[in-house]
């Protein structure tokens, strides 16, 4: 459900390490300009208080009366209940801390909650890339329509949000969608995030050219590198980015195997996509082999990289045929080619995440 049209006003942050932003949203667009705030602190006490201070900021600016709080926060945590756990980049954060609460006493609106993966993933599937992709195919004559999404995001760490017809999933410990924790295909005793992850990209190519971490270029340059854009060591720049992708494409196809729809791509290095995408959807579409040695597809459904105009068209026009219907003289369209697309974010993950918080909360208030 859109609500690019709706009057009310909810309250918005985006709560990073290094600074606290605000802002509030009505009919899906940012209404002020966003306040930031340093999220430092020596005591729970004083960033509680910013962050009353930044909401406070926030409606001071406003010509109506909000109807919510809604905000990504980092985890552990129990968004449900809006108790925030122990936080690695927010040590003041011990012991369970009962913001969400907290927040609605002083404000007198409900107070909602979530991770970025998740809120990144309901923006998307409100208004970016699931959408955009029925539109398109129902301009086709398939009656295919896609109504689930994984949402990932790739930057500092790797995290996920689900979204199946309409509707955010919350699992029974707000530790839905968490990604991250799957196994590494190439270190098994690892998590995928050490290579799905800035730190990942970085040791590889640190790895391949000799350099220390410390000296180490930005995955930014290191996407130019491999881009041809810049001076580097090519062939590294590219290795760094496969290994992402081929670590990731696992982890997603383990994923997706349970969910089954379409996946966006967001977060820091989403825009390296040129160089990982392919590479990504590839790994997806592997077989597997059985006990006897015949070949088994990895998944029960085909990927294809919307990024490419080839496979979307591919994507695009499935394999519709009509079939009889038994005992009748009518007809029914049916197209049995099973597939998902992957693609990146058409909103930009913060727009994403933003748009995410707001329909959240609108989607818990109802209908006015």
């Amino acid at each position: 459900m859109r609500y690019n049209n709706d009057k009310r006003v909810v309250m918005t942050l985006d709560a990073g390490g290094t600074n606290f932003v605000f802002s509030a949203v009505q009919a899906e667009q940012e209404i002020i300009d966003p306040i930031s705030i340093p999220a430092d602190g020596n005591t729970l006490e004083i960033v509680l208080n910013k962050i009353i201070q930044g909401f406070s900021e926030v409606k001071a600016k406003l010509n109506v009366q909000p109807v919510a709080i809604s905000f990504c926060f980092p985890g552990p945590a129990e968004y449900e209940l809006g108790i925030i756990g122990d936080l690695e980049n927010l040590p003041t954060f011990r012991g369970g801390v009962a913001l969400g609460p907290m927040l609605e006493e002083k404000f007198g609106i409900p107070v909602f909650i979530n991770n970025d993966g998740d809120l990144f993933a309901f923006g998307e599937a409100i208004a970016g890339l699931l959408p955009e992709i029925n539109q398109r195919i129902g301009s086709s004559n398939s009656p295919k329509t896609y109504q689930n999404l994984l949402g990932v995001t790739f930057g500092t760490g790797f995290g996920g949000g689900i979204v199946s017809r309409g509707q955010l999933f919350l699992g029974d410990n707000s530790a839905q969608g968490e990604i991250n924790r799957m196994r590494n295909k190439l270190h098994t005793n690892a998590s995928v995030e050490e290579n799905v992850s800035i730190r990942g990209v970085k040791r590889i190519y640190c790895r391949e050219t000799g350099l220390t971490y410390d000296t180490c270029p930005e995955p930014r340059t290191i996407f130019e590198i491999g881009m041809g854009l810049r001076e580097g060591n090519k062939e590294a720049a590219i290795l760094a980015f496969h290994r992402m992708a081929e670590v990731a494409g696992d982890a997603i196809a383990n994923a997706i195997t349970l969910i089954d729809g379409l996946v966006v791509i967001g977060g820091g290095l989403a825009g390296a996509y040129p160089l990982f995408m392919q590479r990504l959807v590839d790994e997806m579409n592997t077989n597997l082999t059985t006990m006897v040695g015949t070949a088994l597809d990895r998944m029960e459904i085909k990927a294809f990289n919307l990024e490419d105009e080839g496979e979307f068209q591919r994507f695009y026009e499935g394999d519709t045929r009509e079939i009889k219907i038994p005992f009748s003289t009518n007809r029914i369209k049916y197209d049995p080619m099973k597939r998902i697309g992957v693609g990146v974010s058409r909103l930009g993950t913060s727009r994403a995440v933003s748009i995410g918080a707001y329909a959240f909360a609108l989607s818990k208030l109802g209908n006015p």
